[in-house]
C-alpha cells in the first residue's frame, strides 16, 4: 500500500470495539514512534499506553470517544518548533496505525489529563497536550460519532483551488503542477475542527507555506499537513528541504508565513 492510499484511508474514529492492542500491534506502533522524526526541531515526547479510562468520555468539540483501551499520548514543549514537530512526528505514527487497519482521533487539550497521567508521566518541559485513542474500530459508528462528524464538517474540506496558489495569491494552482499531488495529500490531513489552516504559494521549484492562526493548535495542524505533503512528495520523487526564506511574499487575510520547501 502506498502513502497516498494510506492518507486517503485515514479517518478520525471515535467508536472502538473495546479490544486491546495485541503484542504484535504494540510492537509495531512502538517501532513507529521510535522511527518518527521531524526536520523542525523542538521538544516533544510520544508514548503508547493502555489506559483504564471510563468506557466513554467526551473531550469538548471532539464528540464522545467510546470503548478505547489504548492511547497515543504526546507531550509538547512550549515553542512553535515543538508544536510543528509534534504534529509532524505523531502523524507518522497515525499513518502507520492506519496502514495496520487501526483507528485514531487527534484530541488536543480538551481532555481530563489526570486519567492519562496516572499511566504515563511527562516532564514539566514537555507536558501532556495531545492524545489519540488507537485501536480496532467498532463495526458501526455510534449515532454521536455520526453527529459529531456532521457538526465539525469532517467530510467538507475546502477545495484545492482555495488553498493553493501559483506565483501570487490571486492565481489558483493547477492540480497538474508538479507539487499538485503532495498538496492534495496535505488538503486531506486532519486538523482541529477541520479548520484546514494551511495555505501554500508555489514559486518555481519552491513551495511557501502559510497558515491562518488560531494559536498554537494551528501550528500543530501545520505539522500534520506538512507531514502528509513531504511523505507524498518523496513518493513521487520530489526531494527537497524545509527552511524559511528571508523575503516571503506578503499574504492576505493575516495569513502567517511559516516555512518553505525547496527542491534540492
Amino acid at each position: 500500500m502506498n502513502i497516498t492510499d494510506i492518507i486517503k484511508m485515514r479517518k478520525s474514529v471515535r467508536s472502538f470495539s473495546g479490544t486491546p492492542l495485541n503484542a504484535q500491534q504494540i510492537a509495531l506502533i512502538n517501532q513507529a514512534i521510535a522511527d518518527s522524526k521531524s526536520p523542525f526541531g523542538g521538544d516533544y515526547i510520544i508514548k503508547l499506553a493502555s489506559v483504564e479510562a471510563e468506557l466513554s468520555f467526551k473531550p469538548s468539540t471532539y464528540g464522545v470517544i467510546t470503548n478505547a483501551k489504548d492511547f497515543l499520548l504526546m507531550g509538547v514543549g512550549d515553542t512553535e518548533h515543538s508544536a510543528l514537530s509534534a504534529g509532524y512526528a505523531m502523524e507518522q505514527v497515525v499513518l502507520k496505525a492506519t496502514e495496520m487497519g487501526l483507528g485514531t482521533c487527534w484530541i488536543a487539550a480538551t481532555f481530563k489529563k489526570s486519567i492519562f497521567e496516572r499511566v504515563a508521566a511527562f516532564p514539566d518541559a514537555t507536558p501532556l497536550k495531545i492524545i489519540s485513542p488507537i485501536g480496532e474500530s467498532a463495526q458501526k459508528r455510534s449515532f454521536m460519532e455520526k453527529f459529531t462528524r456532521f457538526a465539525v464538517g469532517a467530510n467538507n474540506r475546502k477545495p484545492f483551488d482555495k488553498l493553493f496558489f501559483a506565483g501570487n495569491f490571486t492565481t489558483s494552482l493547477s492540480p497538474d503542477n508538479q507539487f499538485g499531488q503532495p498538496l492534495e495529500m496535505m488538503r486531506l490531513a486532519p486538523s482541529s475542527t477541520n479548520s484546514q489552516p494551511w495555505r501554500a504559494l508555489v514559486v518555481d521549484n519552491r513551495v511557501d507555506f502559510y497558515y491562518k492562526s488560531r494559536g498554537m493548535v494551528s501550528v500543530l495542524d501545520m505539522g500534520i499537513g506538512l507531514c502528509h505533503f513531504n511523505l507524498a512528495a518523496q513518493a513521487v520523487g520530489l526531494n527537497g528541504k524545509f527552511a524559511p526564506i528571508s523575503d516571503p511574499i506578503e499574504a492576505p487575510d493575516k495569513w502567517v508565513y511559516l516555512t518553505s520547501f525547496t527542491l534540492q
